[in-house]
C-alpha cells in the first residue's frame, strides 16, 4: 500500500478510535465517524452512521468523498474489513447494487461559458434534436429493441456542454412545452436538470453523464400508459391513477430488456416517484433507502412538471414552483439536502420569474449570474405599474454598480394581466443590453 493511502490515528478524547482511511478502504461493518466534505457533496443526513449495505459505500464514492474518518470503538478496522464478503444491497427492494458506478476516468470536453443570448441559438436546435431523439428512444425501447446509447450518450454529452456553458439557456427554454410533446421535453428538461444539480453537489463526470442518461429515459414506462390518461384535462379517477403509477416499474422492465442500461438510469427511472417520507411509490422506500441518484430524479422530475403548462393546469412560474416545492420537503417530500442544492443550482430567481422591483417597474428574469449573489440576477423589465403600461424593455443587471434597483419581491402574472412573458427572456436581442 502506498504511503499517501495509509490510515491516519488520531486521539478521540477517552477512546483514541478515530481513524482517518481513503474512501477506496470503506468496507461493509466500519463505522462512518466524518466525511471529510461539504454536507452538500453527500447523500447522507447523519454525521456518523454504520456500513451495513453496499449502496451506502456506493453513495459514498458517487459523491466524490475521497477520505473519511471510521470510529473503531463501533465498527471494524481496515484489516477486519477486508475479510468481510462483498454483500449485495438487500435494502428494502432497492435493484442490483449501486456500486456498478461508471469508471471516474471519464471527462466531459472542457466548455467556455457563454452569453445567454448565445447560447439560447445553440440550445433551440439542441432542443429540436434531443426531441426527436427522444421519440426514437422511447420507441425502440417500447417495441423491445436495444436503446442506442451510441446515439443517446454523444446526447447527453451535448446536453451537458449547453449545460457548463449557460446552465438557464437549456434548462429555461426546455421548459415550454405543447401538450402533444410534453412527454418528450419533459425528459430532455430532465436530463439538463440532473446533469446541472449533479455539477452542483460536486459529483465527477462519469456519474454526471450516467445520470443525465437516467434524466432522458427515467419516463419510458409512460409508454405503456393510455395517452387518453396522460393527457386527460380533468382530474384523474383512482383507477386512472394507478394506471400511471405503473409506469415507473414498466420503464425498469423495457429498460432492462432492452439491454445495455446501467444500474444508475435502472434506478432512477424505478425510483423517482420515491418520497423521503415514505410515501412515494412503487416501493414505499423512505429516507436513505432510496439512492440519492433517485432523490435528485425526484427534484429534478417534479420541478420540470410543475413549472409546465400540462393539459390539467397552467404550469407555476419558476420561483411559484420552488415556493411550493419548498413547501412538500418540509413536509417530507424530497430530501432536503438535494432541494437546497437543487435551488442553488437554478437561482432563487430562476429564469422566467416574474418580478417587481423598488423602481415599481415589473420584470422577467433572464439571465442568473455565473458567479455572485442569488438575489441579484439579470431582468428585463418591461411594465410600470404605477402608470399600468408597457415600458421599452431593458435589460439590467441588478449586481451591476450604479443600477440603483432591486427585485422585492416575485409576482403572479394574472395579477397584472400580463400574459406570453416567456417572449420577454427568449430573446435578448443586443439593443436591449443596457446594464448588462
Amino acid at each position: 500500500m502506498a504511503q499517501a493511502s495509509k490510515p491516519v490515528m488520531q486521539a478521540d478524547g477517552n477512546s483514541g478510535s478515530l481513524k482517518k482511511i481513503s474512501a477506496q478502504q470503506l468496507r461493509l461493518g466500519m463505522y462512518v465517524h466524518k466525511l471529510c466534505c461539504s454536507w452538500l457533496t453527500t447523500p447522507f443526513w447523519q454525521t456518523a452512521f454504520p456500513v451495513e449495505a453496499a449502496q451506502t459505500i456506493a453513495q459514498i464514492h458517487a459523491s466524490g468523498v475521497t477520505q473519511l474518518w471510521i470510529d473503531l470503538a463501533k465498527g471494524v478496522d481496515v484489516d477486519v474489513a477486508a475479510d468481510v464478503a462483498v454483500l449485495g444491497d438487500e435494502s428494502a427492494g432497492l435493484p442490483a447494487a449501486l456500486d456498478d458506478c461508471p469508471a471516474a476516468s471519464f471527462r466531459f470536453a472542457p466548455v467556455t461559458p457563454a452569453p445567454m443570448a448565445d447560447e439560447m441559438r445553440r440550445a433551440a436546435a439542441l432542443i429540436d434534436r434531443s426531441r426527436d431523439a427522444v421519440v426514437s428512444m422511447f420507441q425502440d425501447a417500447r417495441m423491445g429493441r436495444a436503446v442506442d446509447l451510441q446515439g443517446a450518450m454523444p446526447l447527453v454529452d451535448e446536453i451537458a456542454g449547453s449545460v457548463m456553458r449557460n446552465a438557464s439557456a437549456l434548462i429555461g427554454l426546455a421548459r415550454l412545452k405543447t401538450a402533444d410533446n410534453y412527454t418528450y421535453m419533459h425528459s430532455v428538461a430532465v436530463c439538463a436538470l440532473m446533469i446541472a444539480l449533479a455539477r452542483q453537489l460536486g459529483l465527477d463526470d462519469a456519474v454526471t453523464r450516467e445520470l443525465g442518461l437516467a434524466g432522458l429515459l427515467h419516463d419510458v414506462g409512460k409508454m405503456t400508459v393510455s395517452p387518453a390518461i396522460l393527457n386527460k384535462p380533468g382530474k384523474l379517477t383512482a383507477e386512472e391513477f394507478d394506471s400511471v403509477k405503473l409506469h415507473a416499474g414498466a420503464g425498469h422492465e423495457l429498460l432492462c430488456a432492452a439491454g445495455g442500461i446501467g444500474a444508475i438510469a435502472l434506478d432512477v427511472c424505478l425510483h423517482h416517484h420515491e418520497k423521503y417520507d415514505g410515501s412515494g411509490y412503487p416501493h414505499g422506500l423512505k429516507g436513505e433507502e432510496i439512492s440519492l441518484y433517485a432523490r435528485m430524479g425526484a427534484v429534478c422530475d417534479v420541478y420540470d412538471a410543475v413549472s409546465s403548462n400540462r393539459p390539467y393546469k397552467t404550469g407555476w412560474g419558476p420561483a411559484e414552483s420552488l415556493r411550493q416545492m419548498a413547501e412538500w420537503s418540509r413536509g417530507g417530500h424530497f430530501d432536503e439536502k438535494v432541494f437546497a442544492a437543487f435551488v442553488k443550482c437554478l437561482g432563487i430567481y430562476p429564469v422566467g420569474t416574474l418580478v417587481r422591483l423598488k423602481s415599481g417597474r415589473l420584470g422577467v428574469v433572464a439571465e442568473q449570474k455565473s458567479q455572485g449573489s442569488l438575489l441579484m440576477p439579470k431582468v428585463r423589465v418591461f411594465f410600470s405599474t404605477r402608470s399600468q403600461t408597457y415600458i421599452v424593455p431593458q435589460l439590467l443587471d441588478l449586481a451591476q454598480p450604479g443600477v440603483g434597483d432591486a427585485i422585492v419581491c416575485c409576482e403572479q402574472e394574472r395579477k397584472w394581466g400580463l400574459s406570453d412573458l416567456d417572449r420577454f427572456w427568449r430573446d435578448v436581442p443586443s439593443a436591449c443590453r443596457a446594464g448588462s
